[in-house]
């Protein structure tokens, strides 16, 4: 699955977001979607609630998202510009914090 990070500051003492992926389904928060459905070539636009910015696609097999991906109190003030920094690849497994923290001595 083709991750694309769009960051959003939390609210004071708002967790930080998580999230994982088991073949289609993407769990964001606990909240587990299954992108199954989008067909090859094809795209599906969420309705509801739910961290999807845009239509989701399926391009060569694979799901390709944008999801919003609040940070917490803990994140560095100024984050990453390049947007390679908040794009990831998952097959299996947790999706890693992309989010900078803030440095503490």
């Amino acid at each position: 699955m083709q991750l694309t990070i769009s960051p959003v500051a939390g609210l004071p003492g708002q967790p930080e977001t998580t999230a994982a992926v088991s073949g289609d389904v993407l769990t964001v928060d606990g909240t587990p979607y299954d992108l199954s459905s989008v067909p090859e070539g094809g795209e599906a636009t969420p309705e509801g609630d739910h961290p999807f910015v845009g239509a989701i696609t399926r391009t060569a097999g694979e799901i390709h998202a944008e999801i919003r991906w609040t940070y917490g109190d803990d994140a560095a003030r100024f984050q990453p510009v390049d947007p390679l920094h908040w794009f990831a690849v998952i097959d299996d497994g947790p999706v890693p914090s992309p989010v900078v923290k803030e440095i503490t001595e």
